[in-house]
């Protein structure tokens, strides 16, 4: 099968990006496999050596799509857009959508709930190449330090809840993503970083907070955590619950909880390696890749992934915050 993507940025993306990872993984993945992978995209990408063929983007603003090959049997984007002609094309939808957006009839979430929040019931959940993530659990592991892992800018992500149950419990806060504005000697902000310094903090820590205040699409930080053994504490929101199951973690249903989950020690409750192998079962490139192998099959045959267009069903902007 020979598959079309297209990014304008620099592949494999150097430290930090969630969505550019996710579509590289998958990219080289299929390559693996067997398949025809292609990208066009920026001309610094180096991907050549994980069997993907480079087609420049054209400095000259010449539209991509005129650089689509003839014998692509398919294109993935992950992006909402319309590509012209007949060549079949399939869309991840990576965030949400803004009210009233209407998506691709081949569009595909990346959980069960953010597909169901736009009308739709076509979902493959993200994953990560674990050969990125070497599992080095810590050794001693108290309930003292917890990492929070996201766009701590971002009001959704809610690093004040986070932060509030650390100094009130005198825990230990380690913000990965940005910084927390203010003095503590609970909080230590490390800003935005990737690579090997990001997973010796992620493993440093004895587990993770994550209580958003929107529906999350997906969360890729918590199976980031999970790697490396770590339990996470989540908030009832998006793909959550689908993510944060018994085995691996808590569900906390507002501030209160949160500071009841943080405060108890439950560092003997779960088993890093039980929780490392929950990703490697679940959330593995592979299992990915071949997900949508089978809807790549489905849209080349002429079928279509969604009877009608997907779009955002809410009446409020999805940036609007929850309860918590």
């Amino acid at each position: 099968m020979k598959i079309v993507f297209s990014h304008t940025g620099v592949l494999p993306v150097i430290g930090y990006g969630g969505i550019e990872r996710i579509l590289f993984w998958h990219m080289a993945e299929l390559a693996r496999l067997g398949h025809q992978v292609v990208l066009i995209g920026h001309p610094d990408s180096k991907v050549q050596e994980y069997g993907i063929e480079l087609i420049p983007i054209n400095p000259n603003g010449m539209e991509w799509t005129k650089q689509i090959p003839n014998d692509a049997d398919i294109i993935h984007l992950s992006y909402n857009y319309k590509v012209p002609g007949n060549i079949p094309t399939i869309i991840t939808v990576h965030g949400n959508g803004q009210i009233g957006e209407k998506f691709d009839l081949n569009s595909v979430f990346v959980s069960k709930k953010h597909a169901e929040i736009h009308g739709s019931d076509q979902f493959v959940h993200n994953a990560i190449d674990l050969k990125e993530y070497p599992f080095r659990p810590k050794q001693e592991r108290e309930w003292k330090n917890f990492l929070f892992l996201a766009k701590a800018s971002w009001r959704v992500k809610n690093l004040k809840d986070s932060v509030r149950a650390a100094r009130k419990n005198s825990k230990h806060i380690h913000v990965v993503g940005g910084r927390w504005i203010g003095l503590s000697r609970y909080v230590h902000n490390h800003g935005i970083i990737g690579g090997d310094k990001k997973m010796e903090i992620i493993r440093s820590c004895d587990f993770m907070v994550f209580p958003v205040r929107w529906h999350e699409p997906f969360g890729i930080a918590v199976i980031e955590a999970m790697s490396q053994g770590l339990p996470v504490i989540g908030s009832p929101y998006g793909s959550l619950p689908e993510l944060v199951t018994n085995e691996v973690g808590f569900i906390a249903k507002n501030a209160k909880e949160l500071d009841d989950l943080v405060r108890q020690d439950h560092s003997k409750q779960f088993d890093p390696i039980k929780i490392r192998k929950y990703v490697e079962d679940n959330f593995n490139v592979t299992k990915h890749a071949l997900s949508y192998l089978e809807l790549y099959k489905k849209v080349i045959s002429g079928e279509t992934l969604n009877k009608t267009n997907p779009t955002y069903q809410f009446s409020e902007r999805a940036e609007n915050l929850l309860p918590f």
